[in-house]
């Protein structure tokens, strides 16, 4: 039997944010396509609650978010309690943000979009925008992001003006964190946590790829490990 998966999209939903039109619209995609059936629910970032019933988080683009503490909250859920966990855009940014915080010890550095006159910034205002830029991505072999992918470098459509500090890059991969994908400036564009069921974030917004018939390969990669938690807590009688 085929459960269908529960997803969490948190964000502040808008009809102006073209993330939040395309995600559903993917997700009907990957049912007809792929018989991935995804029953998902919207969470604003001020009132999330409790992410434990669910078999995925997607933390979508849109910020500045009502509540930075709200998302920083879903990012922790998702990584301790071993949801499969998707930041995209200002997902990825915030995602960074709680493992900063929470685990690297970083307690006060902040986020230049939330906190400009932060004392300590772990994201900041990109040199170039990015906002409706396409690049060119460079994965790092047998990394989640090369397996999900199938390519050493892929073009991604992004939409956004803020990036992790590059400074501190070695602090967040000495505790665990993975970046397994670069711009051809050495820039980090994408993450994960390898000792996660399925932890990864992008700047880059993979749900803006094409024009929406064909799920991108991580927007896939993100149902199947919904579908396959949703299985395993149906057989382990959760």
């Amino acid at each position: 039997m085929t459960q269908t998966a529960r997803v969490a999209l948190v964000g502040d939903r808008s009809d102006g944010v073209r993330s939040h039109v395309r995600i559903p619209m993917l997700f009907e995609r990957l049912a007809e396509r792929d018989g991935l059936e995804l029953d998902a629910y919207w969470l604003p970032t001020d009132a999330v609650g409790d992410l434990t019933g669910f078999d995925a988080v997607w933390l979508v683009p849109g910020s500045p978010y009502r509540s930075e503490s709200g998302a920083i909250e879903t990012v922790r859920a998702a990584r301790e309690n071993g949801i499969p966990f998707l930041g995209t855009c200002a997902g990825f940014q915030h995602a960074l943000l709680e493992f900063a915080r929470n685990v690297c010890g970083l307690g006060g550095i902040g986020h230049a979009e939330n906190a400009p006159d932060a004392e300590e910034r772990l994201i900041v205002p990109l040199a170039c925008s990015l906002v409706g830029h396409e690049g060119a991505v460079h994965v790092t072999p047998d990394t989640l992001a090369a397996r999900v992918l199938g390519a050493e470098r892929s073009v991604e459509r992004y939409h956004c003006s803020y990036g992790l500090d590059a400074r501190h890059l070695d602090t967040l991969a000495a505790n665990g964190v993975v970046f397994s994908g670069f711009d051809g400036d050495g820039d980090a564009r994408i993450a994960e946590l390898p000792e996660h069921p399925f932890f990864l974030a992008t700047l880059f917004q993979p749900e803006l790829a094409g024009d929406g018939t064909r799920p991108h390969p991580v927007v896939r990669a993100f149902a199947l490990a919904a579908a396959e938690h949703a299985n395993s807590a149906v057989h382990s009688g959760h």
